[in-house]
């Protein structure tokens, strides 16, 4: 399917002569501006430029593609800022990749105080640092960083990997057990809980386990649902374990209504980062995205 995206890119191309000028008056990712102009070469079945070692030369068939799009692409961004001028009020739109509960937990309740327009989208790691440094999304929090040059990664938090309980789980036993350093009865014990999963990759999990005890985890959860806050609700209160990143519950472990069972022999932690282009014209909005961050999570 045509994209007209790859027309702004190749128009800027033009304009600029270079894949590294076109990108910095889009805000994107050179490899995004690549991108752009492959796809569209590849659907008109020729070539538009002829790549030199210090600029990019359009063909005759380059020309007279951009006589034939530039007035109307021209219109095209004119109607953008008059739209957003007369409608919007000048709101910026920023787009965030994090996941799910991340999100929840974080930023959700502040989305009606935001100032500017908000698009979040939830995913594997890898394609949102793509996405990234494509010039799709804006900023990532991420437990991952990537080998992109043109990104720029921040810690801002560890969170830690535990093993809660319910309030309503008895575990005494499973106490003494660890203070007495049996830790093969400790794991007889532990599979004889109601345990809690989700329906997505249980990673947590299988870390933890092979952590403490040197082996992948040999049972499915009693219970899968959709998301770790899913988890949280469904214990809360009640019986049932199940391994999530510490800050998820702490509101829960304050309360008395979770309780953190064992953090485990090998400590597992995971640092998050604030990823985001090197230049953004966003600098503004995503540094009130980190702030609401840093207050909610640290």
């Amino acid at each position: 399917m045509l994209n007209l995206e790859w027309f702004r890119t190749f128009k800027a191309i033009y304009e600029t002569g270079t894949l590294t000028g076109a990108a910095e008056a889009l805000f994107v990712s050179q490899p995004g501006v690549s991108l752009h102009l492959n796809s569209l070469e590849t659907y008109v079945g020729y070539k538009l430029f002829d790549r030199t070692s210090r600029k990019m030369v359009a063909t005759e068939r380059g020309k007279v593609l951009y006589n034939y799009v530039q007035e109307a692409l021209n219109k095209l961004e004119s109607a953008e800022q008059h739209f957003h001028r007369s409608v919007e009020k000048d709101r910026p739109t920023i787009s965030i990749g994090m996941c799910f509960e991340t999100f929840q937990f974080t930023l959700e309740s502040y989305l009606p105080t935001l100032p500017f327009n908000v698009i979040i989208k939830f995913g594997e790691y890898p394609q949102m640092q793509a996405d990234l440094d494509n010039g799709i999304l804006d900023l990532i929090i991420t437990p991952q960083k990537g080998d992109y040059k043109n990104l720029s990664y921040k810690p801002f938090f560890k969170e830690r990997i535990i093993l809660v309980a319910g309030k309503g789980t008895v575990t005494q036993p499973f106490q003494k057990l660890l203070q007495q350093k049996d830790f093969a009865a400790a794991e007889i014990w532990l599979k004889q809980q109601t345990w809690y999963g989700t329906t997505g990759d249980m990673e947590h999990l299988r870390r933890f386990w092979h952590m403490n005890f040197n082996k992948r985890p040999d049972f499915k959860p009693n219970y899968i649902v959709p998301n770790l806050c899913s988890i949280i609700r469904c214990i809360s209160g009640n019986k049932g374990v199940a391994v999530i990143p510490d800050f998820l519950s702490k509101k829960e472990i304050a309360a008395g209504k979770i309780k953190t069972l064992w953090e485990g022999n090998n400590v597992i932690e995971n640092t998050l980062y604030f990823a985001m282009r090197k230049k953004t014209i966003y600098e503004a909005e995503i540094r009130q995205i980190q702030e609401i961050f840093e207050k909610e999570m640290t």
